[in-house]
C-alpha cells in the first residue's frame, strides 16, 4: 500500500465525485481510497474564492510515500480503586471525567444545573419570560458556556493536537460530522452540540460513570496540603483526586478556593459588545455577492492596534446566527452570540472587544477577588440601566457620530433594544479604544458602519488565572482547576484539551 499527498483547489460546491475524478486524473490510479487532512476555504480573490483541500490517497497502484498521522491520545488503563470527583460537565470537565474513567479510576462527575435538554426549555422559558434560572442559562448546565455558543471548534494552540484529534474523533462518534476532522474552522452549532452532549453523556454512563445533576460544590475541605472532600448540596463526597472545572463565571468558586489558600492572579481579558448586521452585508463584502454555492455564510476576523490605546478585536464571529443574553445570575446584563448547524440565520454578529489591563481602568493593581468585583459593577451598571435584560444599543455610525440612535430596526436579540450612549456606560479607554477601531474595520468591511451594537460582551475569558506547579493548583498535592475557569484555556477545545491534561496527570500519577 502505497501513499501520496496532494494540494487541490476545489470548486466551494465540490462533492465526492468530483474529488475522485480529480484523484484518478493526477494519481491515474484506479483502486484507492483518501483522507482528507485539512480543508480551508481561500477567499483571498472575490472572484475565484475555492477550498484548498489537502488529503493523502491511499492505493496499492502507488509506491512509498508517507502514511497520514492521525494519531490522537492512547490513555492507559490501570487497575485501581482510587475515585477522582470532577465538578462541572463542560469541555473541560467531562473530558477530564471521561479520560479519568477511561484510565481506570472511580469517577463522579458534578454538574450544578440540570441535563442539556432541560436546559435548553430553560433557556426558552427565560427568552419568553425574562426571568433567569440561575442554575440553568446559556452559562451553566449540561455542557457549559460552549454548548451555546455556536459551537466553534477552533484552536490555534499547537501543543494540543493529539488531544484534539481525540475530542473530535468522539465527538465524530456521539453524531457530529466527520468533516469537523479536516475542516480549517470546523463548526457544530448549538443545535448539533446538544445532541452530541447528551449522547456524551451517556456513553460516560454506559462506562460506568458517575453524573449527578442539579448538584453545587459548597465547599472544598483540606488536610496537610491535601484536598480530602467536597461538601456539596447532596452531601460531602470523599475522593482521592479533584479535578474543578466550573468555567470562568462561576465567581462564587473563585471565592471558595481563593479562601482555602488557592493562588490565583490577576491577568488581562477583553471587553465591548456585540455588533451585528444582516448577513448579506457580510457576505457582499467578503464575497462580492448575496450566496457562495456550498459554503454557509461568510465570516471575518478584525483586529486593531494603535499606541497609547486598548487593542480591539473580532471574537466569537457568529455567521447566520443570534445575539442572546448570556448572564450567570440575575441582575447582570451581558450578550454572547450563537449559531446553529447551518448558520443560516438572516443576521451575523461578532464580539468587538478590547483587550484591557484591568489596572489601567482601575488606577492601581487590583487583587483577584477586587478583579471580580470590578467586572461585576460594570455588568450590574447595564443591568441598571433599563432595570431587565433589554440591551442598551446603538447604530456602529452613530456612536462615531457622537449620538445616540432614535429606533431599531429587526434584530435578533430576544428582548428589547434600548437606546443609548455607549460612553457613558463604558469606562471611556474602551470607548475610545473602539471607535478608532471601528472607523478601521468600517475600510475592511464595506457595510461595517451599518451594524447594531449591542450590550456588554464581558465573559470573553476570566479576569484572573490559577497559578499552577505542572498542572496540579500550586501548592496542593491533588487538586486540578481545569478549563476557561483557570484562565489558561479558552474555547471548547483548548478547554477540553486543558481537562484532558488534568485528567491523563491524574492517570500518569497511579503506580
Amino acid at each position: 500500500m502505497g501513499f501520496r499527498t496532494l494540494e487541490l483547489k476545489m470548486k466551494t460546491d465540490y462533492g465526492p465525485d468530483d474529488l475522485k475524478n480529480v484523484i484518478r486524473k493526477i494519481c491515474r490510479v484506479r483502486d484507492f481510497d483518501y483522507v482528507i487532512e485539512k480543508q480551508s476555504l481561500d477567499g483571498r480573490n472575490p472572484m475565484e474564492i475555492h477550498w484548498l483541500v489537502r488529503l493523502t490517497v491511499i492505493s496499492p497502484e502507488i509506491k512509498g510515500g508517507t502514511e497520514p498521522d492521525i494519531s490522537s491520545i492512547k490513555v492507559p488503563f490501570k487497575r485501581t480503586t482510587k475515585k477522582v470527583l470532577v465538578i462541572g460537565s463542560g469541555p473541560a470537565g467531562f473530558f477530564a471525567a471521561y479520560v479519568c474513567l477511561m484510565g481506570g479510576l472511580d469517577v463522579t462527575l458534578v454538574e450544578m444545573g440540570p441535563d442539556v435538554y432541560q436546559r435548553t426549555k430553560d433557556l426558552k422559558e427565560f427568552e419568553r419570560t425574562g426571568v433567569l434560572n440561575e442554575r440553568s442559562n446559556y452559562a451553566y448546565g449540561e455542557g457549559g458556556a460552549g454548548t451555546f455558543s455556536d459551537g466553534k471548534l477552533t484552536s490555534r494552540t499547537k501543543s494540543i493536537m493529539r488531544e484534539k484529534r481525540f475530542i473530535f474523533e468522539q465527538y465524530v462518534k456521539a453524531g457530529a460530522p466527520e468533516e469537523i476532522l479536516y475542516l480549517a474552522k470546523p463548526h457544530l452549532g448549538s443545535n448539533i452540540l446538544t445532541k452530541v452532549v447528551k449522547n456524551l453523556r451517556q456513553e460516560f454512563i454506559d462506562r460506568g460513570g458517575n453524573l449527578i445533576f442539579n448538584n453545587k460544590l459548597l465547599d472544598i475541605k483540606f488536610k496537610n496540603g491535601r484536598a480530602v472532600s467536597a461538601e456539596t448540596e447532596q452531601g460531602v463526597i470523599d475522593a482521592d483526586y479533584f479535578i474543578v472545572a466550573v468555567g470562568h463565571s462561576s465567581y462564587d468558586t473563585y471565592r471558595m478556593l481563593i479562601n482555602n489558600g488557592v493562588q490565583f492572579i490577576t491577568k488581562n481579558f477583553a471587553i465591548g459588545t456585540r455588533v451585528e448586521h444582516y448577513q448579506e452585508i457580510i457576505n457582499r463584502a467578503k464575497w462580492r455577492t448575496p450566496s457562495l454555492p456550498g459554503v454557509k455564510a461568510a465570516d471575518y476576523s478584525l483586529t486593531y492596534n494603535f499606541d497609547q490605546m486598548f487593542s480591539v478585536y473580532s471574537f466569537c464571529m457568529c455567521p447566520g446566527g443570534k445575539v442572546v443574553p448570556a448572564p450567570p445570575i440575575a441582575g447582570l446584563n451581558i450578550v454572547n452570540g450563537m449559531s446553529n448547524y447551518k448558520r443560516n440565520y438572516p443576521f451575523a454578529n461578532s464580539a468587538i472587544v478590547a483587550g484591557i489591563n484591568i489596572a489601567d481602568l482601575a488606577g492601581r493593581e487590583l487583587e483577584p477577588l477586587e478583579s471580580l468585583d470590578w467586572l461585576l459593577t460594570l455588568e450590574r451598571k447595564f443591568y441598571e440601566f433599563s432595570n431587565s435584560y433589554n440591551a442598551p444599543a446603538v447604530k456602529v455610525s452613530d456612536f462615531l457620530k457622537g449620538r445616540t440612535t432614535a429606533s431599531f430596526g429587526k434584530h435578533s436579540y430576544p428582548f428589547e433594544l434600548m437606546t443609548a450612549d455607549f460612553r457613558e456606560l463604558f469606562p471611556q479607554k474602551i470607548t475610545d479604544s473602539m471607535a478608532l477601531a471601528l472607523k478601521d474595520f468600517m475600510h475592511k468591511i464595506w457595510g461595517f458602519e451599518e451594524g447594531t451594537m449591542m450590550g456588554l460582551e464581558s465573559r470573553t475569558s476570566s479576569p484572573i488565572q490559577l497559578v499552577r506547579d505542572g498542572m496540579l493548583c500550586a501548592g496542593f498535592e491533588n487538586l486540578y482547576f481545569a478549563g476557561e475557569g483557570s484562565g489558561l484555556a479558552g474555547g471548547i477545545v483548548s478547554s477540553a484539551a486543558d481537562g484532558i491534561k488534568c485528567a491523563m496527570d491524574v492517570v500518569d500519577s497511579i503506580v
